[in-house]
């Protein structure tokens, strides 16, 4: 995939995506002081129809100079789509959050909208990224494959699963114990696999009880684990522990370093036993990709 600078190259190596109303002054500069990576400006869910007007004017003013913020537009096929986009773009955000996207096809029309007011505006081709909430809607379920190749703005997929429960009638998401319902996994699964098809980032999607810290902490170390690179927050007491979660612990990174170590050691090996366990080349590989994570997490700090 091409990229487009060190802008690019620091937004995927974000670990949190903090949502803030794009209607609310207060709100963009208290988001701007909690340490998340990244802030996502929303013009969509959290906007009222009757403010959206004057959220598009504080979106375009808060984005100028400002780096590692997006835009939460509302969807491609809807009337504001269009007024969010020439309204903020000409501020040059680091790029557009899709949402409900029906396929790829959107991912691939938003990009060819951007183009235009690109070229219009002056700003460097190319340099608008793009995030797709991939499973908001029952029949993108079916074309996830699509986002390989879709356009070279697809910076992430990520998930959401209030408005996909919406759509099929579910009146839960979770069960007592917490965890995805069988549907929702699904979703979140196939959402972590598209990305890794199209070789883009996966973030798992928000944890809506901001005050249950030991719980999130608990569910960002599982998407780590499971392969998602960053996470939506919701509020800005969600960031400090997502960062924490999505960082390589000390331990990990010497034992990453330790496999490296063992593998150039012994150069022709396909097995070599560490600890009592035999590990392989998936192993280094591994190993290698968290270091150069971590390296790049410290390097953007």
């Amino acid at each position: 995939m091409q990229t487009f600078g060190a802008d690019a190259e620091k937004a995927e190596m974000n670990r949190s995506f903090l949502f803030v109303p794009a209607d609310s002054e207060r709100k963009m500069k208290k988001a701007g002081d909690a340490g998340a990576d990244a802030l996502i400006l929303d013009l969509e869910d959290s906007v009222t129809p009757e403010v959206r007007a004057e959220a598009r004017l504080m979106a375009s003013a808060y984005l100028r100079g400002k780096q590692n913020v997006w835009v939460r537009i509302n969807p491609l096929e809807s009337e504001d789509c269009s007024a969010d986009l020439e309204a903020v773009i000409p501020s040059a955000p680091t790029g557009i959050v899709l949402p409900k996207a029906r396929s790829a096809d959107d991912a691939g029309a938003l990009s060819r909208r951007i183009d235009e007011l690109e070229q219009r505006h002056g700003i460097e081709q190319g340099q608008t990224r793009i995030i797709v909430l991939c499973t908001e809607r029952p029949e993108a379920l079916f074309t996830l494959g699509g986002y390989v190749g879709v356009t070279e703005r697809l910076l992430a997929l990520s998930w959401g699963a209030e408005d996909l429960s919406a759509a099929i009638g579910a009146s839960a998401t979770r069960d007592e114990q917490g965890s995805w319902l069988p549907t929702f996994e699904m979703a979140r699964s196939l959402c972590l696999l598209a990305a890794a098809a199209a070789e883009v980032t996966a973030i798992d999607t928000v944890f809506t009880d901001f005050r249950d810290t030991e719980g999130l902490l608990r569910y960002a170390e599982g998407a780590r684990r499971h392969g998602f690179s960053g996470m939506l927050a919701i509020h800005p007491a969600q960031v400090a522990v997502i960062n924490t979660a999505f960082e390589p612990s000390t331990a990990e990174i010497e034992h990453a370093e330790r496999i490296v170590d063992l593998f150039d050691a012994n150069p022709g090996a396909g097995t070599i036993g560490l600890d009592g366990k035999m590990i392989d080349r998936p192993h280094l590989a591994q190993a290698k990709r968290l270091l150069e994570r971590a390296k790049q997490i410290r390097n953007n700090k």
